[in-house]
């Protein structure tokens, strides 16, 4: 066998060697001699024929590994096999680092790839502790081989998409799952998203996002999903229809933190998107009030309280998302349901019902419903905006005595009165006919209006009704 040297290393001659000789644990120590040397780069520019020779013997292993796996082979001699793949990936992963010159060099003078995923298909098969480190440095030397080279993703994606993806991110092997989704996001562009929305290829996206909910600190799996998927209408609509509601979750709190960030009018999420998570919170809003009976949450109901939080976020004086005032009958669904969850928690002690517990036990058991009817009236009042349309169409479906009769403060609602003060001034601001509604509003019963006061409103009693009136600076 050749043997290498300090200086001048004769690295061709050496993996040459590997080649044609019985294979040895020598063997193996030269490949990690090799693998060390190209982290340096200047070594790593001049290694043409090498990287020749080292194709030719992984091309020999693969042969070698796969007429082993349907005989009785001797169990060492695979385990070498093995350890020699593993450590040829390694060394064609640092050839690749900061070098489009060796990506484009191993791809279209030896056809790398296609070498590559026949020898992961072939570890897939035979998925035991010792192919593992072979399959995780395949995978990883795809993800170094795609960086930064268009050709180079492309070439992987045809061989990959979509089976082999979905395979590698389906392996009980976190290492194997989180080099799978680097190469997945590696590859990823428009084009490539909405090949993804095709309902034959959407098995692999609902896996992305099932990771984000089961491996949520896999980040390669939530990059995808916030800088690719959330980005296509077509693929959340087909996500959305095939998910289940836990995963629908997970897909609106990664989109709810998408929408928190400081730049959010950059979020990128189009306009399609929120049409349609819109009109989702109004097809599915009744599941809330299944809550009410007590028995176990379900599930859709949890979906649509996600569902509201998103629309809050996007009404909150987002530009890019203001058009939902106009959003066909989103206010009325909105005003109906709270009127609805309102009527319910005043019909008997339930889920909905105002509380003034504020005693916290610490022990992490808290209510699905906390802050969701504070949320709906949130709602209303981004609704009603500068928006005379809205404010009236509020009036005219009795939402003001509504609202009104929420400003007291209830411990499952953690600042309802806030958001109850916030929405009483969106819908009497330059609304004169809402204003004169409060005025001649008529008691009933015991009723607190300090919150009038502090949106710069006091409220008299006179002849039985009640009238609005500005509070003076000084008083």
């Amino acid at each position: 066998m050749a043997a290498l040297t300090n200086s001048n290393l004769d690295i061709s001659a050496s993996i040459a060697g590997i080649l044609n000789e019985k294979h040895c644990p020598e063997h193996l120590q030269v490949m990690k001699t090799f693998t060390a040397a190209l982290r340096d780069r200047e070594f790593r520019c001049g290694q043409k024929q090498a990287f020749s020779r080292l194709l030719k013997v992984l091309t020999r292993l693969s042969e070698d590994l796969q007429a082993a796996s349907g005989e009785d082979e001797d169990l060492q001699s695979v385990t070498l096999q093995l350890q020699l793949i593993a450590e040829c990936f390694r060394a064609q992963r640092n050839s690749c680092v900061q070098s489009t010159r060796n990506q484009s060099l191993l791809r279209i003078q030896h056809c790398i790839c296609q070498i590559v995923v026949n020898l992961i298909h072939i570890n897939l098969f035979i998925l035991i502790l010792p192919h593992l480190p072979a399959l995780r440095c395949g995978i990883q030397f795809l993800g170094n081989l795609a960086v930064g080279n268009q050709m180079c993703k492309d070439n992987i994606w045809q061989l990959s998409f979509p089976n082999l993806l979905l395979q590698l991110l389906s392996v009980d092997d976190e290492k194997t799952v989180n080099y799978a989704s680097m190469v997945f996001h590696t590859c990823l562009d428009e084009a490539k998203v909405e090949e993804l929305s095709e309902p034959q290829n959407i098995e692999l996206a609902l896996r992305v996002m099932e990771l984000c909910r089961t491996q949520p600190d896999l980040d390669w799996t939530v990059l995808i999903a916030t800088q690719h998927f959330l980005k296509s209408s077509a693929l959340v609509e087909n996500m959305y229809s095939g998910m289940s509601h836990h995963d629908r979750v997970t897909l609106l709190e990664l989109l709810f933190a998408q929408l928190r960030e400081e730049d959010s009018e950059e979020c990128g999420v189009p306009a399609s998107v929120a049409r349609f998570l819109a009109s989702s919170f109004q097809e599915g809003c009744g599941a809330v009030l299944t809550l009410a009976t007590g028995s176990a949450s379900s599930d859709e109901a949890l979906t649509v309280i996600s569902l509201l939080d998103v629309l809050c976020e996007m009404t909150s004086d987002n530009r890019q998302f203001m058009f939902l005032q106009d959003h066909p009958d989103l206010l009325v669904t909105t005003v109906e349901l709270l009127e609805q969850v309102h009527a319910i928690g005043k019909a008997s002690k339930n889920i909905f019902s105002a509380a003034q517990n504020f005693s916290f036990s610490g022990d992490g058991d808290s209510s699905p419903v906390i802050s969701f009817k504070a949320h709906l009236i949130r709602l209303i009042g981004n609704l009603c905006h500068s928006n005379t349309n809205n404010q009236n169409k509020v009036r005219e479906l009795e939402g003001i005595p509504l609202i009104l009769d929420n400003c007291n403060i209830d411990s499952n609602n953690p600042f309802i009165s806030q958001w109850a003060i916030f929405t009483i001034r969106n819908l009497l601001e330059h609304n004169t006919q809402n204003q004169q509604l409060v005025a001649e509003l008529e008691r009933r019963g015991p009723a607190d209006y300090s919150a009038l006061r502090e949106l710069g409103f006091l409220v008299e009693e006179r002849d039985g009704s009640l009238l609005l009136k500005p509070v003076r600076k000084d008083s």
